[in-house]
């Protein structure tokens, strides 16, 4: 290409460029320049939803998302080759729209490697194209929400089918929302799990007005607490609400009708330290996959500032080294039906 990016760039593609110092601004023209050679250049106008919606700014999501459905009405699938060829694994990823939330970003987890990825794009309703491109494997890349549930419940009928091996069954996905996972794990001796419960504005208005007990709304309803909008992710008006006094001005930050809420638990450290470990099961097997230290309950891998803090860098190695010997034993004796 004369502007030296690949056809299609993808969500890993772009965050490293962005990481390596071109501008978002400059990325914008250079998709903006391809789009005006070609209004029909469906891979350009992908990643310019991509590229919108990196800038987190809720005004820009409505036109990303329409960027988004037009260029998957001009194509569905979108090929990232291998970053070493020939490709020693095709990876048939199923997608769903949506912003970055949606899905599993499954570029990032194969970068510089042998691994090609046709990202194919589902929508509810609309069957998978009559001829697929060739694959070893299918990947189901849609994350779990109100919206994705009966696009999971269609391409299970796909997967089930399928001749190559899945990852992700849909119908698995289908069980992963907040409430049921709640369920699921508080039934594990040894596991303290707070129960979650979908509430709805107006209950949650009136727990707030103190006209309606937290605890018919919570099995273990307690304050403080926290609560997140129905199939938010990333921490968005993800909130800690310490008493009733906290639930109106919480609610009039956020336009949902529908929230998560459960029981707030402080799991800081005797330092005040927050650790967040992500282990990843595979087959059976746990994985560690990576850990994050923070002062504030809330954390995530970026705002944890791991790249910028040495100590927390080396505890992580630690926790990576010493995982076998430490959390593994205990993942083994977890059966989750």
């Amino acid at each position: 290409m004369e502007d030296g990016l690949p056809p299609y760039i993808g969500f890993a593609g772009l965050w490293r460029l962005e990481l390596g110092g071109m501008e978002i601004a400059r990325l914008g023209r250079l998709l903006e320049a391809r789009l005006a050679r070609d209004s029909n250049n469906a891979a350009a106008m992908m990643d310019m939803a991509t590229l919108t919606i990196f800038t987190l700014r809720p005004e820009n999501r409505e036109f990303a998302m329409l960027l988004q459905s037009r260029a998957i009405d001009l194509q569905q699938v979108y090929r990232l080759p291998a970053a070493h060829e020939p490709a020693g694994v095709r990876v048939l990823v199923l997608m769903s729209p949506g912003d970055l939330t949606a899905v599993t970003p499954v570029d990032c987890l194969v970068e510089d490697s042998d691994v090609e990825l046709q990202m194919l794009y589902t929508r509810p309703g609309n069957p998978l194209p009559a001829q697929l491109p060739g694959h070893d494997l299918v990947f189901v890349a849609v994350g779990e929400s109100a919206a994705n549930r009966p696009l999971l419940e269609q391409l299970s009928q796909f997967t089930r089918s399928s001749r190559k091996p899945v990852l992700n069954a849909p119908e698995r996905i289908l069980q992963l929302s907040r409430s049921s996972v709640s369920v699921a794990l508080g039934r594990i001796p040894g596991v303290v799990m707070p129960a979650t419960a979908r509430v709805g504005r107006e209950d949650l208005a009136r727990a707030g007005r103190s006209e309606l007990p937290l605890a018919q709304l919570l099995d273990d309803g307690a304050f403080p607490i926290i609560a997140r909008p129905m199939d938010s992710q990333g921490g968005k008006d993800l909130a800690r609400l310490d008493g009733p006094g906290d639930i109106a001005p919480y609610l009039e930050k956020t336009g949902s009708g529908e929230f998560f809420v459960s029981r707030f638990v402080d799991y800081s450290g005797p330092d005040g330290f927050f650790r967040k470990y992500r282990v990843v099961v595979i087959d059976g097997r746990p994985f560690a996959c990576h850990m994050a230290i923070s002062t504030h309950w809330m954390i995530h891998y970026v705002n944890a500032d791991m790249d910028a803090d040495a100590w927390k860098r080396q505890e992580e190695a630690r926790f990576m080294a010493g995982f076998d010997a430490g959390f593994d034993p205990f993942c083994r004796n977890l059966t989750l039906d």
